[in-house]
This record gives C-alpha cells, structure tokens and sequence, in this order.
C-alpha cells in the first residue's frame, strides 16, 4: 500500500505521516511538501531515514511534477492536507489561496483519475460552515449544515470540497472529506494561538487576544484527528463527508489564561488587540455520524491534551525557535545540498 500525503512537512500532515509509519508499518508514504513558510523538513528529521518513507520537495500546482511522481509511484491512496490555512494571511493576500487550496486541489484529483487512485481524501476545516452564535450552546455542526464561509480561506477551502464531490459525482473518483475543529499538539506552527502563547509566555512577551477573546473554538488533539483519518481512507464510505471534532469546546481567552497558570506567568502579559474582519464567534462539530459509522470518538481531553502540547514546547524549544527566527528554512539546504 503507498498512500501519498500532501502537506506532509506541516503541522497536522507531520504528525499523520508519524501515525501511518507507526500504525502502519508495512505502508510506503510518500511526503510531498512545498516546504513554504508553514512547512518545515525538520520536523519530519526523526523518519527521514525510514525505508518506507520518502520526501518530495513539490508543488501541488505543479501539474507536470504531480503526474511525474504519480507514475513513479502509483500510490493507491491520496491525502491532501496541503492547503494554506492562515485566516490573516488570506485577508492580505486571497489570490495564494484560491491558487493552493482550490487550483492545487484539481491537479491532484486529475492525478488521482489517471492513475486510479483507490481513495482520495480531502482533509477540510469546520470553517466551512461559517459560525455559531455563542447564545446557542445547543447548535452544532452536522455535515448537512449549510456551507456560510467568512474569509477568503474558508471560501477556498469550502471551493475545494465542492469540486472534490464534483468529482465523485461526474468523474466516479472514489473520494471522501473530513471537516475537522481547530487542532493542537506537537508541531504546531508558532503563529497559531497555543504555540503563540507558550512561546511569548516564555520569553514574558506580550500576549495578543483578539477582541476580548470571547470566540469559542472546538478544540481536537492532532493525534486524535489522525486516528480518525486513518479510519476514514479505510473505512468511510466513497462520496461522504465526516465530521471530527473534539467536544472540547473553550473560550480563547481562557486558554490563554489556562497557559499562563500552567506556565507560571502572570495574566498581565495578556493584551487585547483590535478583532479580526469576520471573525467568527464560535465552531462546535457534532461527530455523531462518524462515531456511529466509523466507531471513533476523540480520545484527549483538553485539560490533558494542553498539559501534554505544553510540555512538549518546553522539551523542544529549539525546534520552535529555529521557526521564529526563520532558521528553519534553510533545513532543505542542509539536507539536500550534497545529495
């Protein structure tokens, strides 16, 4: 079995392709990474050397490279998770998104027709759906809510997923999707809110809060949202969407004060700044279909899953320092130069 995985090098990607070599081992992954700013070869030091793994420095867009590593390895599953997803980014720039997330996206499907691919799947965010209100704690996201983006990044991301159906429905590609709450554990990229926190908490910086940090976000450990991947290219079913979220639903500025107790650090290192365009209030995924159909229900609880995210900054530090002070970067020089 070789499941390509696009996106490899980044935060979710990374920590799947660990889960796959693990649960896994006979697999033969093929990482495949444009190693842009959220992407760091680092991170995937620790399998480099593994005989079933290998690193494709590519662009998803690249259409002629794409067919190129197809027919080399005629993978029987695909699993796109490359994707620009920094909401502020795509307010400054949307173009790159659109390019990315929905341009990228049909390249990979026309690979994955010619070649037969037995299973591709589109990894999505709940951001799909838009928001919910934060008055109405009994309102959840079902996969039949209706698609209500806020920002060109979700609008891409939800473009995507229609033309991935689109596909199945015109093409008979044997597709699936997952939508899955905000992610957090090792490798997270320090631009994102928790590893942005630990690390200004650190270093006794500022910490932003957009708003008064009232937007509400359902929170799933990485580890879990890859356990429910591995579930659905093998189990769920072709043409479907599933759901995964955490039931770990929490106010931003709590976290924030949450890794401040943790941390030892005094709340006053937290600032309010001025809110984001659009933002949305709050996400909560029901994923009753995917416990029902598939059996998986997440595993960590927040309280436990924070602890462990943090402890995990603080054992690798010079992993995200390297990314803060942009070192990380010339990784692929370091490893690729002689070879």
């Amino acid at each position: 079995m070789t499941i390509i995985v696009t996106g490899g090098a980044g935060f979710i990607g990374s920590n799947f392709v660990f889960h796959m070599l693990k649960a896994h081992p006979e697999y033969r992954i093929v990482c495949v990474d444009k190693l842009t700013y959220a992407g760091n070869l680092s991170t995937l030091e620790s399998v480099m050397e593994n005989p079933n793994f290998r690193f494709v420095k590519l662009d998803i867009c690249d259409r002629e490279g794409v067919d190129k590593l197809f027919a080399e390895e005629n993978p029987d599953i695909v699993v796109n998770f490359a994707a620009e997803s920094h909401v502020d980014r795509s307010i400054e720039n949307p173009e790159i998104f659109l390019q990315t997330n929905i341009i990228g996206t049909s390249v990979m499907m026309d690979a994955s027709r010619k070649y037969n691919v037995k299973r591709y799947h589109q990894v999505s965010t709940d951001e799909v759906y838009g928001d919910l209100p934060l008055d109405r704690p009994d309102l959840f996201f079902t996969e039949e809510t209706p698609i209500h983006t806020s920002s060109p990044y979700s609008s891409s991301k939800a473009g995507a997923d229609l033309l991935v159906l689109a596909y199945h429905r015109t093409f008979g590609l044997p597709v699936t999707i997952s939508r899955c709450s905000n992610n957090y554990g090792p490798y997270h990229f320090p631009e994102k809110l928790i590893p942005l926190m630990i690390a200004n908490a650190l270093a006794d910086k500022p910490l932003p809060v957009y708003g008064k940090g009232e937007n509400v976000r359902d929170w799933l450990y990485v580890e879990d949202h890859c356990k429910a991947i591995d579930l659905i290219i093998h189990n769920g079913k072709v043409g479907e969407v599933y759901n995964v979220g955490g039931h770990n639903e929490m106010a931003n500025i709590d976290i924030v004060k949450l890794i401040c107790k943790e941390l030892g650090k005094p709340e006053s290192l937290i600032t309010y700044v001025t809110d984001r365009k659009g933002h949305d209030m709050r996400y909560a995924i029901d994923p009753t279909k995917i416990h029902n159909e598939l059996g998986w229900l997440p595993e960590t609880k927040f309280a436990d899953g924070i602890k462990k995210t943090i402890q995990w900054y603080l054992d690798n530090e010079k992993w995200w320092k390297d990314i803060i002070s942009g070192e990380y970067q010339n990784y692929y020089e370091k490893m690729y130069s002689n070879r």
